[in-house]
């Protein structure tokens, strides 16, 4: 028989987790056939998963023969992939579909059986690309998290002046980067969905890309924020950055700046209005990158190796993983279906000056899409109202 195997924990693998809503530190084996999902685990976690698949068929280690394999002489990991062998002989699968993240030494071990592996990530990602009912309340209350974070630090940022030597100051002391990532991190924190520390606090002078930003930050140049809490009882993740800017760009840079800000809001506009089941994220990302180049800004598309213009993808699925399928770049290949929740990030950076990103999260609806984000796009950081 042909089925689905995977392997893992809940706390590191999205696709068991997807499987099985429970966090589970422990490494299993899951499978389904023809719908019927199967679960080798220990006893300690039979009845919670019982609880949450109900249908399931649940495999013990030790009443296939694990004590009998260790006694004997054999390890611990000898003996568990040797008792997974025997749940998959005992399920009656020959033919294993696997994500490409599964284990090599249980591959191995099921084809000394014969077992015909097929490593098919596509397939894997497709039974999560439509969410569950739990994981769009858990994408939401962490949407609502990343919210109250980025409320925390527009604040604080409303609340900086220009100094004399062109740095922020708050109470007469330089405004860094850490403090506003502080600030962040504990409200998110407080709505129950933490983020990591390396999440975007930074400017053109800290460098771009991924880099987290330190110190000091500037006044009259962009500051861009992007943080990525995940909530904590679902495993869920949202995305969203904004940008903002205290005091007035240097004469050189206001034009530069004003026209990343008007192109950035324009094309994500106008991938949220495209945005509806059946169409590609190829097709979302070249229709921004037209939008670029006619404005004459190198893309991905145009220009291999620079780093000014719009060098990154439109954005990315967002769920189990922070960065999950479908993509909306290059090789955004996959149309998109009813439930999946995408990051669109349009951007622009200049080397002179910095760069201004906004970036929403939308579900995917049978019409169109629904925005997940509620935030404003204003440059100048103002206190946001309490809804």
């Amino acid at each position: 028989m042909r089925g689905l195997l995977l392997y893992g924990d809940t706390e590191r693998s999205a696709a068991l987790r997807h499987e099985i809503p429970l966090a589970i530190g422990d490494p299993f084996l899951f499978a389904e056939v023809d719908g019927q999902r199967y679960v080798l685990t220990s006893f300690l976690e039979a009845d919670r998963i019982q609880r949450v698949l109900p249908d399931a068929e649940l495999f013990d280690y030790f009443a296939l023969g694990y004590k009998e394999l260790v006694e004997g002489g054999m390890s611990y990991t000898e003996a568990g992939r040797e008792i997974e062998a025997r749940a998959v002989r005992q399920i009656g699968i020959d033919e294993a579909v696997v994500p490409g993240e599964f284990p090599l030494a249980l591959g191995d071990r099921l084809r000394e059986d014969g077992v015909v592996m097929t490593v098919d990530d596509p397939a894997v990602n497709l039974r999560r690309r439509a969410k569950s009912p739990a994981e769009l309340e858990g994408i939401r209350a962490a949407q609502r998290a990343a919210e109250a974070g980025m409320t925390a630090a527009c604040e604080l940022l409303a609340r900086a002046l220009p100094g004399a030597d062109g740095r922020l100051q708050v109470d007469g002391k330089p405004l860094l980067a850490e403090d506003v990532r502080s600030a962040l991190r504990a409200a998110c924190a407080e709505h129950g969905a933490p983020c990591p520390p390396d999440v975007i606090v930074a400017s053109v002078w800290q460098g771009g890309g991924h880099e987290p930003g330190t110190g000091p930050l500037p006044a009259g140049l962009p500051i861009h924020i992007d943080l990525w809490p995940q909530h904590e009882e679902s495993a869920c993740w949202a995305d969203m950055a904004r940008t903002f800017m205290v005091g007035d760009p240097a004469p050189e840079h206001a034009d530069l700046i004003a026209e990343q800000a008007t192109l950035a809001r324009e094309t994500l506009e106008q991938a949220r209005a495209a945005v509806r089941p059946g169409i590609t994220g190829r097709e979302l990302y070249d229709a921004t990158c037209d939008v670029f180049e006619a404005a004459g800004y190198p893309t991905q598309r145009t220009a291999q190796g620079e780093v000014d213009g719009f060098q990154f993808s439109l954005g990315h699925g967002v769920g189990l993983e922070v960065h999950e399928a479908p993509g909306l770049g290059l090789a955004g290949h996959d149309p998109l279906v009813v439930g999946d929740v995408l990051a669109i990030e349009p951007g622009l950076w200049d080397k002179r000056a910095g760069g201004v990103t906004f970036e929403d999260l939308v579900l995917v609806t049978e019409d169109g899409c629904e925005v997940l984000t509620r935030f404003p796009y204003d440059l100048t950081p103002e206190p946001v109202p309490t809804r």
